[in-house]
């Protein structure tokens, strides 16, 4: 691996608010993602070549969320895609508001040698995740269409992770995501959100990677909801251009919440 990296940055789960002094279980979010921002712009050198939003951006849906999600990234100028979560239920507002000159609604770009396509899993009014007809037949197309190294990105975890409270909520059907994948040797990784926690499986050929939130911290392998101790989190990958890759969870300090049963998220 001898080539530059493309260097991706992948942010999850911030669960913003309109007003900075709410709270989600303890944790004001929109102060914890400032300082996830913060760190990846201190810290990372070269800064990230693109920022992936996994979904859940928004814990009260409303366009000031949006808003303040928007003045963060904006002045790191760098490119920025994005997907809905099922706590993003107002996806007008979402395309509205995170449209700017450095923030794209683009569901697919190509970036170096890789090719990146972003899917959809939100389903109107539901907790668990699932891939429509018309968002497996794009995958497919986009797929066919570009032949280098891919990364699909979703919200909802296609695989179990071992935690009973989040089997339950994932994607409805993976085995029609897995259907197309399958088919597709160039694509290397599934990139997914929604867990709070750190998760890395193999699949046949294909990594499935799941990020800790930008906030709260869910305990792997829970029978129920219950918060970790661990601190807010990111995710870096380094993509080479023949199809390698290397990846890790960078967290940021903050206080710990005190680990308990909890509602879904």
């Amino acid at each position: 691996m001898t080539h530059s990296p493309l260097l991706i940055a992948q942010l999850t789960d911030t669960h913003l608010f309109s007003n900075g002094n709410q709270e989600m279980l303890g944790c004001r979010t929109n102060q914890s993602f400032r300082a996830v921002i913060a760190r990846i712009s201190m810290t990372c050198q070269p800064q990230p070549d693109v920022l992936l939003l996994t979904g859940d951006l928004s814990q009260d849906e409303t366009v000031e969320s949006y808003l303040y999600l928007r003045s963060l990234i904006d002045p790191l100028q760098i490119p920025t895609y994005w997907i809905p979560g099922n706590h993003d239920q107002g996806l007008a507002d979402m395309e509205q508001v995170l449209n700017s000159a450095f923030i794209s609604p683009a569901k697919q770009f190509n970036q170096g040698e890789w090719n990146f396509i972003l899917l959809n899993t939100m389903m109107i009014g539901k907790v668990q995740g699932r891939l429509s007809d018309v968002e497996l037949t794009r995958l497919e197309q986009q797929l066919q269409r570009h032949q280098q190294p891919t990364i699909a990105v979703l919200h909802h975890p296609p695989l179990p992770v071992g935690a009973t409270c989040m089997d339950r909520i994932r994607l409805e059907n993976s085995d029609e995501l897995f259907e197309v994948i399958d088919r597709f040797p160039h694509v290397k990784l599934v990139l997914f959100g929604h867990i709070h926690h750190a998760f890395e499986q193999l699949r046949r050929s294909v990594r499935y990677v799941g990020t800790p939130s930008t906030c709260v911290q869910l305990k792997p392998k829970s029978e129920v909801f219950t918060l970790d101790d661990r601190p807010p989190g990111f995710r870096l990958l380094w993509l080479y251009p023949d199809g390698q890759y290397e990846t890790e969870v960078r967290r940021v300090a903050t206080l710990a919440a005190p680990a308990k049963p909890i509602a879904t998220v």
